[in-house]
C-alpha cells in the first residue's frame, strides 16, 4: 500500500514516488483503485479520512453540474450523526454506491458493445464472414496437385 504523509505546511508528500502530490493526483490513484493510506508525518496518524473528504469537497466545488451532495442530502447526514443509536449509514452506502458503479460499468460495455456493432461494422463482418467461407468453399473444390499428379501417371 502506498503511504503518503502529510507535513505540517499541509503539503502531501509520496513516499514510494519521492514527490510531493496534490489531492488531483491522489484523486487519480482512486481512480485507478491504486490503493494509498495518509498518514500524519510526525504522529503517524491515519488522516485518509480527511484527506478522502477534502478530495469531495474540491469535487463538490470545482464544477457545480457534477455537485453530488446536495444541501438537503448533507443536512440529513448531520441528522444521522445526532441520532442516540445512528444507522449504519456507511455500509449502505458503500453497498449502493458500489451497485451503481458496476451498473455503470455494465452499461458502458453494452454501448461499446452496440458502438462496435454499427451497421456499417456489421456488413463488414458479414462480407469478411462470406469472403472467408467462399475461399474454404473454393480451395475443397479444386482439386489437390496431389491428385493432378495421380491422374497423370495412371494415363
Amino acid at each position: 500500500m502506498r503511504v503518503i504523509r502529510k507535513y505540517a505546511n499541509r503539503r502531501l508528500y509520496d513516499t514510494q514516488q519521492s514527490r510531493y502530490v496534490t489531492l488531483e493526483d491522489l484523486r487519480r490513484l482512486i481512480l485507478e483503485e491504486e490503493p494509498f493510506r495518509v498518514e500524519d508525518a510526525k504522529s503517524g496518524e491515519d488522516l485518509t479520512r480527511t484527506i478522502l473528504l477534502s478530495i469531495i469537497i474540491e469535487q463538490e466545488q470545482a464544477d457545480g453540474k457534477a455537485e453530488v451532495f446536495s444541501n438537503d442530502l448533507l443536512a440529513q447526514l448531520i441528522r444521522v450523526y445526532d441520532m442516540s443509536s445512528p444507522l449504519p449509514l456507511s455500509r449502505y452506502l458503500e453497498q449502493g454506491t458500489q451497485l451503481m458503479l458496476e451498473q455503470q460499468k455494465r452499461m458502458q460495455s453494452q454501448w461499446q458493445q452496440a458502438m462496435r456493432h454499427s451497421p456499417m461494422e456489421f456488413m463488414r463482418e458479414l462480407a469478411e464472414e462470406n469472403m472467408r467461407f467462399w475461399q474454404t468453399a473454393f480451395k475443397q473444390s479444386m482439386p489437390s496437385s496431389s491428385d493432378d499428379t495421380h491422374d497423370d501417371k495412371r494415363s
